[in-house]
């Protein structure tokens, strides 16, 4: 998985400016749609995410979008102390006894129509991984997202598992991706 930004040389991923404004970009989703094009400034400004774009080099085309929080897997997540103990114990082999790991949360995951099938959100996702890892800069364990119902699937093709069991009647899941698993 290591050459999976060989094809795409002429793309880019970056950070976006605390001032800068995308003015068109449609994934199809228009709650996702709003916040590239009208939020997504506000929320970087005001220090609750931060948003990158991944976007064509020689044209400025924005291909797709995520935006990144601080977030934690805790004993609150969990419909009891008991399921918390065996998420813990699977993951931790010298038991650490703290009700919270530190996580980054995907806030927002979007592609364009024109690219949807294409693997641009698995590259995405990878880059968020990696990044994590690189140089280990914040102490991170897992990534989460509140997944679509609809795009539950497409997080567990890229190995995110269910935190909770259950969650009924809800439009989006809790999934997370242990960052320990990636060789």
């Amino acid at each position: 998985m290591k050459n999976i930004f060989r094809h795409y040389s002429e793309y880019q991923i970056r950070r976006l400016k605390n001032d800068e404004r995308i003015s068109s970009f449609n994934c199809g989703d228009d709650d996702l749609n709003d916040f590239i094009l009208n939020e997504s400034h506000h929320y970087q400004k005001a220090l609750l995410s931060v948003t990158y774009v991944y976007e064509h080099i020689d044209s400025g085309e924005i291909i797709g979008y995520f935006s990144l929080a601080n977030d934690r897997v805790s004993l609150t997540d969990f419909e009891n102390k008991t399921e918390f103990n065996r998420f813990r114990k699977s993951r931790f082999v010298n038991e650490k006894r703290i009700k919270s790991y530190p996580a980054v949360k995907i806030c927002r995951l979007g592609i364009k129509k024109d690219y949807h099938g294409k693997g641009i959100g698995s590259i995405l996702l990878y880059f968020i991984k990696s990044y994590f890892l690189e140089d280990n800069k914040t102490g991170c364990r897992f990534i989460t997202v509140d997944a679509y119902n609809d795009a539950i699937h497409f997080y567990q093709n890229n190995d995110f598992q269910y935190l909770k069991k259950e969650e009924a009647d809800t439009i989006t899941r809790l999934l997370y991706y242990d960052l320990n698993d990636i060789a």
